[in-house]
């Protein structure tokens, strides 16, 4: 190997060094796969759950088999847990499941889908809650039991659909929880059902549609966890409980070994660095000399003078009204969001809520707040006026 050669694998392999240590320093990004698994500790696991569950001195059995498997082998009593976000049981299953509850057991599912037979057989159906207007996706969850729900309902702090339970009068069921969208206020404004409970023979069916409520991210946000330990609480934990892990998302499959490998930050790299070695091993040591590829020009990235065309074009309309009506609305959001102060009403109970909030003078607060009045109110605005809402509103968040 001629000196030359020597010289670019060393450059090569410390380019490779440098890369793999800041991959290593990198943190991983949120694992959002629904596992609802006992022992995954990502987002949507349930370790901290299942912990919770043992720390409240329930006695825990985890069933790896089919339901009806289980409940055909053996004579359990107690409460049979089931949490993914899909449940869709055969009609065998179902019936032995129900069967079991009959003779005076609890079921507990929490689910998005729970299968077309479970609710046809007990008459409640799901929809799909869509927010209006300009309403987040976030859900905000409550109890209706006097007793266990306090002052303020709990954030479910990520954008998701919200499945709810239909409300009905053909069916006798108990409302134990209720749910809706985030607005500008943790106030639920028209509840809808999302926990339910029901009679069935001489045991009880009890149904969530928001199994999120259970996960690991959700638990550890805030007080979120005394949500759950009281949403249990309708659980009688002098029995069993039967946590089931058949019917997981996130249950293991080991299909193939290279899922042990690049499943282990260590042994991955272990494996890049050997593949990497091989090619580098060909490219410096091959009998065969490869050709020189000729290098081609790539096409020129036109998005930024497609974006200045856009824009030139947006502005030649001269609709500054427009623009600063956005330009409010992103502003109003921005409160709402980043500062958590509800905007439906701004009156003077707002202006010093705002200035605490946001570390300004109440006199700021209002200068700011009577240019954007002063702008609403005009049918047509010019391009000087609209360079001086945007400078109001700039300085008044840089100064936060």
């Amino acid at each position: 190997m001629s000196k030359t050669y020597k010289i670019a694998l060393g450059i090569l392999l410390l380019l490779l060094m440098a890369l793999t240590y800041l991959e290593a320093m990198e943190p991983e990004p949120v694992n959002w796969n629904p596992s609802y698994s006992a022992g995954d500790k990502i987002a949507l696991g349930t370790f901290v759950l299942f912990e919770n569950l043992q720390d409240q001195h329930f006695e825990i059995e985890t069933v790896n088999l089919p339901p009806y498997e289980f409940l055909n082998n053996n004579s359990p009593k107690g409460t049979y847990f089931f949490l993914n976000d899909n449940l869709a049981f055969d009609d065998d299953e179902l019936n032995k499941l129900l069967t079991w509850v009959s003779e005076g057991n609890t079921l507990f599912i929490a689910a998005e889908n729970f299968g077309g037979k479970l609710m046809d057989t007990v008459g409640l159906y799901t929809d799909a809650l869509i927010p209006q207007g300009d309403l987040s996706f976030k859900p905000i969850l409550e109890l209706t039991d006097p007793d266990l729900k306090q002052e303020q309902p709990y954030l479910l702090d990520k954008e998701t659909y919200l499945p709810i339970f239909r409300e009905t009068d053909t069916v006798d069921y108990q409302t134990l929880g209720v749910s809706e969208f985030y607005t500008d206020t943790l106030k639920l404004e028209n509840p809808r059902p999302n926990y339910v409970r029901l009679a069935f023979g001489d045991g009880e069916i009890l149904l969530h549609s928001t199994p999120k409520a259970f996960s690991n991210f959700f638990m550890l946000h805030e007080d979120n966890a005394a949500y759950v330990e009281r949403a249990l609480a309708y659980l009688p934990s002098e029995n069993t409980l039967y946590w089931d892990q058949y019917y997981k998302t996130g249950k293991s499959f080991y299909t193939s070994p290279l899922y042990i490998l690049l499943n282990n930050r260590a042994l991955k790299w272990a494996y890049y660095f050997a593949l990497i070695g091989s090619l580098l091993f060909v490219i410096f040591e091959g009998k065969r000399k490869q050709r020189s590829i000729p290098v081609v020009k790539p096409l020129e990235n036109q998005t930024y003078s497609f974006t200045r065309t856009i824009s030139g074009l947006y502005l030649d309309r001269k609709d500054y009204k427009k623009i600063a009506s956005k330009k409010i609305a992103l502003f109003l959001e921005y409160i709402r969001t980043q500062l958590r102060i509800p905007t439906a009403h701004i009156n003077e109970d707002f202006y010093p809520k705002l200035a605490s909030g946001s570390g300004t003078s109440e006199e700021e607060v209002r200068d700011l707040f009577r240019i954007i009045q002063e702008t609403e109110s005009k049918e047509r605005l010019n391009k000087e006026e609209l360079l001086a809402l945007n400078s109001a509103i700039d300085s008044f968040k840089n100064k936060k």
